[in-house]
């Protein structure tokens, strides 16, 4: 276990760059981000390169009865154009495309058959030498169809729900507890409400984009954005019948994708199969509007009904959620589990079910099944507080969880309790006054509201390979993902500290299949898994370095224990004697090594880790002001403070819980994609009509980290960020609305509309 980053300190300048143990470590890849060096997906210079653009069907539901492709491949450069009825022969790829097995590998099948199971399915592509010249002929590409009836409309066939067909530990309802509605109809106080919320799109700054260059021998050298390139280079393989060893994945640079690059989306099959059929480099890149034609977050109804004793004991817990999912696959997340881990509640039932539409299969979104499933828990928490005439918060400490609630296990590390404490001060929520429409600021009235956040806390298993020169610079080496989390920056941290050197002699290559096995970034759990990879790499390679001086001549090292040395300013030394030190440099040419080289295998404990519950936690308090003339939500301060686990670096951690909030508010307010169900297609399809927050609808954001320090979930004390910051937020506005207006608003998006709507 490496003990230098026991006690990280604010960041100092050493040189060009910052000392390794800072919490305040600015993005090392940031200023190639910022002056257009940093090279994405549809940025690589290739030549001879094909460009291909996507045709996307016009109708619902039906059949292609004909494509008529003559004018399209009369344009000057156009090479071809692909359908289900023309596309490369290869027997593995026939076989997969054609039959339904594995939808869940690659949410969206590309040219299957002729069958169009939702308006937007990729029907046809055009190849030409020119990006100008596919467009122009995409749009000429004339398509039959053959309509038939289709359904959209998640209200309307809610009945029709069915229990997914695959639900795992993660995904299915909490395991029953009790007698939830025999304690629910006895319980003295009782709340029984019903949720909505609209579907959500990504919407990514960087379209979705592949490029695949064929190289000699057969091998595809492959740039494509997305969020673990060994997990989207199994896929491929499968998919067209190739060796692994075949393919080499790059994404160095993807520029946000939360969810959406978690497996491969269809420009990268498009962009596969051009290639493989002109044996040319091939790119295909999304539109914005394109951006809308495959998952989501899927919209979602929900019922939670809570009963509690008089003094705010809960009695019973019932939590009912119907999704939306596809004809082809049944898409199912994680949204009614929270209610089983929350709070203490002897008495729980959980529902989870999907009704099949014609839309595209949903996708994991930022804290996917949480951000749904956590807002009727915690917009209901409130409504039972005012039932009870109770403080909200202290409804919650009051049926705080000490041990989690479902399977009684301890947890790891839980300072849910300090965050509250820690936010609330903050705020100043003592200072609310309970009543609804107590507070006014002018023509607005003024509201508080608060909520619980968690998410999982979970490690995979990665491999690190890390390099020491005899110059003193080092390399770090995993295949780990950075998609604007700051990643990169967390790895070279982590090396830096484990060797005592300076952060500016620290190189690190990731996102490169080449580079050693790294999981998918998603969960947030890379920082623990990956993280920890490079960290155990370090460790074995200290021991290599210390076993080497020991034996140096006249070492001042000679005969002593690994355990009695450490790694300090680019030396080796006895704890506490700087006079005896050894510079890494003089180590290894002294004993005539140009370089040092050391391989960890991280491999989760998984037994140990399964005694114990595992989560992030956060508390979130916010004030909004109302104009209920025009409905419209300000929201003017948000205080959000997270436990989770050793914060490695405070900067791109504070980052990934500002960007959560903000998600929170456009969650909670904006963000909804509306649905012309006469037509059966998404209508809010670019940034002028599907509204995400901007600058104006931000202010003031305060953000702390409550110490916490968990060696359960990983070798360096940290869990994660990424997903947390946006849990609570949207519940929290929706209660600081009712404690302003006195209205309950239980559908997301609040637009003004709702807010303005009588009750």
């Amino acid at each position: 276990m490496s003990d230098d980053l026991e006690d990280l300190q604010p960041v100092a300048p050493v040189g060009a760059g910052y000392v390794a143990k800072g919490h305040a470590v600015p993005r090392i890849d940031g200023r190639a981000k910022v002056t257009g060096q940093a090279r994405y997906a549809a940025e690589i210079a290739v030549d001879g390169l094909v460009h291909g653009v996507v045709v996307n069907a016009a109708i619902a539901r039906g059949r292609v009865l004909a494509v008529h492709d003559d004018e399209a491949r009369a344009v000057p450069g156009v090479l071809d154009v692909l359908w289900h009825g023309h596309r490369p022969e290869a027997p593995q790829l026939a076989h997969y495309f054609e039959t339904g097995e594995d939808f869940s590998t690659v949410p969206v099948k590309p040219l299957v058959s002729d069958q169009v199971h939702h308006a937007g399915q990729p029907v046809a592509l055009v190849l030409a030498e020119r990006w100008e010249a596919a467009r122009c002929a995409a749009g000429l590409v004339r398509i039959d169809y053959q309509v038939e009836a289709h359904a959209t409309d998640l209200l309307r066939h809610r009945a029709e729900g069915h229990a997914p067909k695959e639900l795992d530990e993660d995904t299915a309802p909490p395991k029953p507890r009790g007698n939830a509605d025999a304690a629910f109809a006895v319980a003295p106080v009782k709340i029984d409400a019903e949720f909505h919320q609209a579907a959500e799109h990504h919407n990514p700054m960087e379209l979705h984009a592949s490029t695949v260059i064929i190289e000699s021998g057969g091998r595809l050298t492959i740039h494509d954005k997305n969020q673990g390139g060994h997990g989207t280079r199994k896929r491929l393989a499968k998919v067209f019948g190739l060796r692994e060893s075949q393919l080499t994945l790059l994404n160095t640079f993807v520029g946000g994708a939360f969810g959406s690059g978690l497996r491969p989306q269809y420009n990268l099959l498009l962009a596969m199969l051009g290639a493989l059929h002109l044996r040319r480099p091939v790119r295909v890149v999304l539109t914005r509007r394109q951006m809308f034609t495959f998952g989501h977050r899927p919209e979602i109804w929900q019922r939670v009904r809570l009963a509690a004793e008089r003094d705010g004991t809960l009695k019973a817990l019932i939590h009912e959620a119907v999704g939306e999912t596809s004809r082809v696959h049944d898409f199912a997340e994680m949204v009614t589990k929270w209610s089983g881990t929350l709070y203490r509640c002897e008495n729980l039932r959980g529902d989870y079910r999907v009704v099949p539409l014609d839309l595209p299969t949903p996708l994991d979104m930022r804290a996917p099944g949480a951000a749904s499933g956590l807002f009727p828990l915690e917009v209901g928490m409130d409504e039972l507080a005012q039932a009870l005439g109770m403080d909200p918060l202290a409804l919650r400490l009051h049926n705080y969880a000490e041990r989690a609630p479902s399977g009684d296990k301890p947890y790891s590390s839980k300072k849910l309790r300090e965050c509250y404490a820690l936010a609330a001060e903050r705020f100043g929520w003592p200072r609310r006054d309970p009543k609804p429409r107590s507070m006014r600021d002018g023509h607005e009235l003024v509201g508080w509201g608060m909520a619980s956040g968690q998410w999982i806390a979970e490690q995979e298993e990665a491999r690190a390979r890390v390099v020491l020169y005899a110059d003193g610079h080092v390399e770090a080496e995993t295949a780990a993902s950075d998609i604007g989390t700051g990643t990169c920056t967390v790895l070279a941290q982590v090396a830096a500290s484990a060797l005592g050197v300076p952060l500016e002699d620290v190189r690190v290559q990731i996102a490169d299949t080449r580079l050693p096995e790294a999981p998918t970034e998603g969960g947030s759990s890379h920082v623990a898994s990956v993280g920890s990879a490079v960290d155990g790499a370090c460790e074995k390679l200290r021991k290599k370095v210390w076993k080497l001086a020991r034996a140096m001549a006249k070492s001042p090292l000679a005969g002593s224990k690994f355990a009695e040395v450490e790694f300090v300013d680019g030396k080796v030394r006895l704890h506490g004697l700087p006079g005896d030190a050894l510079l890494l440099t003089e180590v290894l040419t002294a004993s005539g090594v140009g370089q040092l080289e050391a391989n960890f295998h991280l491999q989760p404990d998984e037994d140990e880790q399964g005694r114990y519950e595992r989560a992030v936690h956060s508390a979130v308090f916010c004030e909004v002001r109302v104009d209920e003339a025009m409905g419209t939500v300000r929201v003017t301060r948000v205080v959000s403070a997270v436990a989770a686990g050793r914060i490695i670096n405070e900067l791109t951690a504070r980052s990934q819980v500002l960007g959560g909030i903000v998600w929170g508010i456009g969650q909670a307010l904006h963000e909804g994609t509306l649905i012309d169900h006469a037509l059966g297609r998404f209508m809010t399809v670019d940034l002028a009509n599907y509204h995400v927050p901007v600058n104006a609808d931000i202010h003031a954001l305060d953000v702390s980290f409550v110490p916490e320090d968990d060696r359960i979930v990983s070798r360096l004390g940290a869990k994660g960020v990424g997903e947390i910051g946006g849990l609570g937020v949207a519940a929290a506005i929706s209660n600081a609305i009712w404690h302003a207006t006195g209205r309950r608003i239980r559908a997301l998006p609040m637009t003004p509309e709702k807010v303005m709507a009588p009750q």
